[in-house]
């Protein structure tokens, strides 16, 4: 599974390795170049699912993103900190 960036994954030895059966099914959200090419050989390969780098975008997922977004907002608005990830010593 990758939903991170197109280019971790050698798509022509992945396609390899589909058509193959030396690897069992792949599901790609992101592909190394957008939109794909026709001769990308990920686009026919076997046990390949391919979204349209929208996978994220669930209702749910969307209004987290919102939600989340609110807080971040009031806490900085409050004088806050809220999702720190350098702590102050």
């Amino acid at each position: 599974i990758n939903t991170a960036r197109g280019a971790l994954i050698n798509e022509k030895d992945l396609a390899d390795a589909l058509n193959s059966g030396r690897i069992a099914g792949a599901a790609l959200d992101v592909l190394s170049t957008e939109p794909p090419s026709a001769d990308n050989p990920v686009i026919n390969a076997a046990n390949c699912i391919i979204t349209p780098h929208i996978a994220w975008a669930t209702k749910e997922a969307r209004t987290r993103l919102l939600n989340e977004s609110i807080k971040n907002i009031e806490a900085f608005l409050k004088g806050e900190e809220r999702n720190v990830v350098n702590l102050k010593i």
